[in-house]
């Protein structure tokens, strides 16, 4: 049976993209096969194979399982907006059971999946349904990236409040550096340490470049 787990964040640019490079690199080492999944993806650009998404790019080229680009993001939407903006301004509809039928499908494949959202964990894909909905009904363990910033403690209670609200297990949390010297991080980090009911999974420092992606799983645990 496939462990699987849904990444979310505080917010937007937060590193969930980054942490779920780091959760598959340390999922491999730890002998796992892996997948990325990026349902929902805004923001992204024209290329000679098409319609492509970088923070897709990325988790696909960190699963140790071969997969096509469609079968890492199945929704790949141009405009940097709200999913569900996206979805309507380009007609292509968000559904669940199409998310359903793309994760069961990596499920079949690896045997540790990460899935990871958009934005935050109300970030609407539809007029009436958020990510936290779809999360719920397949009842998936999260786990929380933390910007580390000037904030970040109220997104993170508010959004640890949210996932226990919805019956889900919160299975860790990454601190994540947003700049080379965070607003009073060590501060920061103890309080969230100290009120967040799950484990601190690890603390990823600030990257300069992008070259260093290749060896941040060093820096966590797996759940």
């Amino acid at each position: 049976m496939s462990l699987t787990y849904f990444l979310t964040g505080t917010d937007t640019d937060v590193g969930k993209t980054l942490v779920s490079a780091a959760l598959l690199q340390a999922a491999g080492r730890a002998g796992y096969t892996t997948a990325g999944y990026k349902p929902v993806a805004s923001g992204s650009e024209w290329t000679t194979q098409g319609l492509r998404n970088r923070d897709a790019l990325i988790l696909q080229r960190y699963s140790n399982v071969d997969l096509p680009y469609a079968s890492v993001n199945p929704l790949t939407f141009e405009q940097p907006t709200s999913p569900h903006i996206a979805s309507q301004r380009e007609g292509q509809p968000i559904s669940f059971p199409l998310l359903d039928a793309g994760l069961a499908a990596l499920q079949a494949q690896a045997d540790w999946v990460l899935v990871e959202g958009a934005g935050g964990w109300y970030t609407p894909l539809t007029s009436q349904q958020h990510y936290g909905d779809w999360v719920t009904a397949q009842g998936l363990p999260v786990i929380l990236v933390v910007g580390m910033k000037l904030g970040c403690i109220n997104h993170a209670l508010l959004t640890q409040t949210a996932i226990a609200n919805a019956g889900l297990d919160l299975v860790g949390w990454v601190a994540n550096s947003l700049s080379a010297m965070p607003h009073e991080y060590e501060a920061y980090r103890n309080y969230l340490t100290e009120h967040i009911a799950a484990p601190l999974l690890g603390e990823v420092p600030f990257l300069q470049d992008a070259s260093q992606l290749d060896d941040v799983g060093q820096y966590l645990t797996l759940p």
